[in-house]
């Protein structure tokens, strides 16, 4: 079953400096600096967008009224005051680093046929190249109130690529590939400002274990099919009856119920049904070990994760 949890952003201030200005970043060909502004306009958290970007033609005014240029790394004292001539809590400069590719030329073997029936075979070589494409940048961000530096991050992705003369397809070009790594950075730079969303797949329990009536066989049965359905309503409903039914007795009833409230969001209430489940247990069992060792954290985080986004 596929549940969804929040966890708090990793530069916690960031939370605090919600409005923020993006300028242009040194040596920026492959436009990460529009990217990550992008990036960050988008985000959205619990149905809210978390950053609000001042628009980069009220930015560019700006500069061109006050007679200013900035590009690359900005300091302190000057992103304050271009800070607050924004209106603006928080300023993001950078440079792009290196924005290159490297070749390297090897072979592989190849066979073909020497007869109709293919019972002679040849072994040939092809040559090939191996491209690697590497993009890097310094990012960083600035509190204009209190003139000091958030977080300095010094970022890089690569992709590699492979062409060989039987292939129909060319290498992609140097602009293509530092697009799209400049995309990829840009979206995990903004993950490390925001409380973001993480997947995990929590296996259920569908083996009995105590001695089930055939209608209690039937519930169980019933309700992890519509756990499967995304039913999660009717499951819930299944599973309480089941574990009541049970005389409370039934581990497995008391940890599928409890995946369902970690499912629906309902921490609470999934951690009372897994310690339930964690008691009743006289042999170890690795779900339930993992689910309680687990919720206190998903909560703690939760719990971090809302006050960052209700700064």
């Amino acid at each position: 079953m596929k549940v969804r949890s929040i966890e708090p952003a990793e530069v916690d201030r960031a939370a605090s400096l919600k409005r923020i200005a993006v300028l242009d970043f040194k040596a920026d060909s492959p436009g990460l600096s529009g990217k990550i502004q992008t990036s960050l306009s988008q985000k959205q958290i619990e149905g809210q967008t978390f950053f609000t970007v001042v628009d980069r033609k009220n930015l560019d005014n700006t500069l061109k009224e006050q007679k200013l240029q900035y590009s690359g790394l900005v300091q302190e004292k000057q992103s304050v005051e271009l800070g607050e001539m924004l209106g603006a809590q928080a300023l993001i400069s950078g440079e792009i680093t290196s924005a290159t590719h490297s070749d390297s030329r090897y072979y592989e073997k190849r066979y073909r046929c020497l007869d109709k029936a293919c019972k002679q075979m040849q072994e040939y070589a092809v040559h090939c190249t191996s491209r690697t494409f590497h993009l890097g940048a310094t990012v960083q961000m600035v509190d204009v109130q209190r003139g000091d530096i958030v977080t300095s991050q010094s970022l890089a992705q690569q992709s590699d690529y492979k062409h060989c003369q039987d292939d129909n397809r060319n290498l992609p070009s140097e602009s293509q590939v530092l697009d799209q790594l400049a995309n990829r950075m840009a979206n995990n730079f903004t993950r490390k400002l925001t409380p973001n969303y993480i997947y995990r797949s929590l296996d259920l329990l569908d083996d009995p274990d105590i001695d089930y009536s055939s209608q209690q066989k039937k519930t169980l049965e019933s309700s992890l099919a519509f756990i499967e359905a995304n039913r999660l309503d009717k499951a819930e409903t299944l599973l309480g009856e089941l574990f009541q039914s049970t005389g409370g007795k039934s581990y497995v009833a008391a940890y599928n119920l409890g995946a369902v409230y970690e499912a629906l969001g309902q921490y609470d209430e999934a951690k009372t049904y897994y310690n339930i489940a964690d008691q009743l247990q006289t042999e170890p069992v690795d779900e339930i070990n993992a689910a309680v060792n687990r919720i206190d954290s998903v909560i703690q985080k939760r719990e971090a994760a809302l006050q960052q986004i209700s700064r």
